[in-house]
């Protein structure tokens, strides 16, 4: 059947259409190249080298630098065309601003600031923030049993005996700041105190870091180094004396040469009273002074075996110079009687400061009976003076030989700890 015209007018129409649209194409890509539009394509455009953001091509000389560089603000990127279709549209004006983010560097630096602002805490000032506090050791009776037979995995602590010890030793060893010295007197002999001035001095020894230095100052041939040595060791020695000493203290400048004076009994150092009876009373106040002063250059701590009584030559210049006293009493009626009297004469003399600082020693030397009535004779003394000490009897004190702490009982060592306790709080 032969084509219609209405067929064969459409089929013209379409191939005029598509004649058409090949002609197009070549005019539509040169008006491209020349724009260096490729938004039809959807090639990468061209960017020419001086277009091209410069980059270091050298890595950075250190972990600063590359922070910094990381840091800096980005270069800003030149503006694009109206018609450029890469180009995003800008944000509504309606949307909120979005705040800027903190810099690397802003952040460490703040960082920084609150850490130097933030408490340090410190290993010295702090110990307990970095270890835990640990219970000492008990030592002796039940707790120290039980503390050794599990190894230390149960431990109770010290008991109160033993932190009462542990507080005594404190007081005792602490440090001081100068030179002090004891003054050791009494009014009556043979009432222990020769015997509190060695047990003493051991005592002091014992705890003390630095050793301490007794001086035998009795004008009566004192046996003060005899107590502490035993009289045949002394005699062995070298029988140096103060009145040695006397003379040659212009040349003795050094420890060292002070040592050639002196006798050690373990870290107690001692000077030996003068035994010759036509020359022991010779010591004035002024020849005191002179030997306390060389003294105060060595040690910190020294005490003095005055003799019995208060009014012999040397005694105005151990007053003097002394920082506090102890006094020697017994349990006996005439023993409280002269301690009393002692601290009234003290008293009336112008030494009132010394008088009521002073530590009042009774020794139980002679293990008086029971019909003497301790209670009341403490009682009489200890409203007069700082401290009132009472050291019970015993055999070692009492023989009037060699006096070791190792021999003591418990109870006349404790008592001598006491006493230098209190010589030290006498002293800060």
């Amino acid at each position: 059947m032969p084509e219609s015209v209405e067929n064969k007018t459409a089929n013209a129409l379409a191939e005029a259409e598509a004649a058409a649209e090949q002609a197009q194409l070549p005019r539509r890509r040169d008006r491209r190249r020349g724009d260096d539009s490729d938004a039809w394509t959807g090639t990468m455009p061209i960017i020419s080298s001086n277009q091209a953001e410069q980059r270091p091509t050298t890595p950075s000389a250190s972990w600063a630098e590359a922070a910094a560089a990381a840091d800096a603000p980005t270069r800003p990127q030149p503006a694009r065309p109206a018609n450029d279709p890469m180009r995003k549209p800008p944000a509504p004006e309606s949307a909120p601003a979005v705040p800027a983010q903190p810099t690397r560097s802003t952040r460490s630096a703040s960082r920084a600031a609150a850490l130097a602002d933030a408490p340090v805490p410190d290993f010295i000032s702090s110990p307990g923030l970095f270890v835990r506090e640990q219970k000492p050791r008990p030592v002796g009776g039940f707790r120290g049993a039980l503390y050794n037979l599990t190894g230390g995995g149960l431990n109770l602590g010290p008991s109160a005996r033993q932190r009462e010890e542990d507080e005594l030793a404190r007081r005792i060893s602490r440090q001081l700041q100068g030179s002090y010295n004891t003054a050791v007197l009494s009014l009556k002999g043979g009432i222990g105190k020769t015997s509190t001035t060695v047990g003493v001095g051991l005592t002091l020894a014992e705890f003390r870091g630095d050793p301490p230095c007794a001086i035998d100052a009795n004008p009566d041939s004192g046996d003060l180094v005899e107590r502490a040595l035993g009289e045949g060791i002394y005699q062995q020695q070298s029988p140096r004396t103060i009145t040695d000493l006397l003379k040659n203290v212009d040349s003795v400048d050094s420890l060292t040469a002070l040592a050639r004076y002196m006798h050690h009994a373990g870290r107690l150092h001692l000077i030996a009273g003068e035994q010759d009876p036509e020359v022991s009373d010779s010591l004035t106040a002024e020849e005191y002074l002179r030997i306390r002063k060389l003294i105060s250059g060595y040690y910190s701590v020294a005490l003095i075996d005055c003799g019995t009584g208060v009014t012999h030559n040397a005694m105005s210049g151990i007053l003097q110079s002394a920082d506090n006293l102890i006094i020697a009493a017994g349990y006996a009626v005439s023993g409280a009687k002269r301690a009393r009297s002692t601290l009234h004469w003290l008293a009336s003399h112008g030494y009132e400061d010394l008088a009521r600082n002073a530590v009042v020693v009774i020794t139980d030397k002679d293990e008086v009976s029971t019909r003497v009535d301790k209670d009341a004779i403490e009682e009489h003394l200890s409203g007069i003076c700082r401290q009132l000490i009472a050291v019970p009897h015993d055999r070692g004190v009492a023989d009037g030989d060699l006096v070791t702490l190792d021999v003591l009982r418990p109870e006349t060592r404790r008592a001598y700890r006491e006493i230098a306790a209190a010589i030290v709080d006498g002293y800060v």
